[in-house]
């Protein structure tokens, strides 16, 4: 007789699933909330199920395979550092060239779904491999690594307008820039959970350019990303539902400081894993205010 523990305990102990990071799902929320906004922004609301569909699976795919290039390049440097030497490349459970051959099969399937969509979305979505490709590397020879990050987490906003509209309005890049400041914030709470072991062996991150100043810089980053998401609400004319929800983001901002002030690790850990809450309401009120929009609508007819 097998316990309710053990086919979990399974789970995180495969070396496939934990080399795609499937036993930890936060990177997948903190994907999915952007990739959510774009789709309701994009379709107005009412986003097509086709393509909801399509854009979920996907974010998962590419999410795995992004973790995958990010151990493939990090395989010499991941046994270095406290927190990622038991990963499956660094602890030999998995070989380089295998991990190549599960990225392979990662893309081969996005390229699949993306195929489904139209010719504007899947020629934007080779940008989108470029900046996933290319995101591993950056930490070699710039300090600033979290804006690729940013970058590949943000490019699901023009393929969702491509998606639904076949066409690039220049509002999007609102949305685009406010999820590249968000990311940038909070990765850089991510990296102070790495920053001793980082500046020992010379890896480049936000966390190490940033000093003393990091949580002044995260506050500011956090700050500059609600007054995006305000523009983005005027641009789209939103209601008080959807502005709502940036103010319950900003006490989520807030409550992340609290807690990190003093910079220790698990603080610093724990205010990452909170952004998952914060791209969850500001989803929650662009969703509802879309749906009160249109009771509005309903009721004069």
């Amino acid at each position: 007789m097998t316990t309710s523990g053990e086919p979990r305990a399974a789970f995180v102990s495969n070396p496939w699933l934990r080399l795609m990071r499937l036993d930890r799902p936060i990177g997948v929320y903190l994907l999915m909330w952007p990739t959510l906004w774009a789709l309701w922004f994009a379709a107005e609301g009412i986003p097509s199920l086709k393509i909801l569909s399509i854009f979920l699976v996907g974010l998962i795919v590419m999410r795995a395979a992004g973790c995958v290039i990010n151990d493939y390049a990090d395989r010499h440097i991941d046994g270095l550092v406290e927190r990622t030497k038991t990963r499956p490349l660094p602890a030999g459970e998995i070989t380089p060239n295998q991990a190549l051959w599960l990225c392979g099969g990662l893309l081969f399937t996005a390229l699949i779904l993306v195929l489904m969509t139209n010719p504007l979305t899947i020629a934007l979505s080779f940008g989108g491999l470029a900046v996933t490709a290319i995101y591993p590397f950056m930490k070699r020879f710039t300090h600033l690594p979290q804006i690729g990050l940013g970058v590949a987490w943000a490019w699901v906003v023009p393929m969702a307008f491509a998606a639904h509209r076949e066409e690039l309005p220049w509002e999007l890049w609102l949305i685009f820039a406010a999820i590249v400041v968000w990311t940038v914030a909070f990765d850089t709470y991510y990296a102070m959970v790495d920053r001793a072991d980082d500046l020992k062996i010379g890896v480049k991150s936000t966390a190490v350019l940033f000093g003393r100043y990091d949580l002044a810089m995260i506050v500011l980053l956090q700050a500059a990303t609600l007054v995006l998401m305000f523009l983005v609400g005027l641009e789209f004319q939103r209601g008080w539902i959807y502005f709502f929800g940036l103010l319950v983001a900003a006490a989520f901002f807030a409550n992340q400081f609290r807690h990190a002030r003093h910079r220790e690790r698990q603080a610093c850990f724990a205010a990452f894993l909170s952004n998952h809450r914060v791209g969850m309401v500001i989803f929650i009120g662009i969703a509802l205010d879309y749906v009160f929009e249109g009771l509005l609508l309903a009721s004069y007819f």
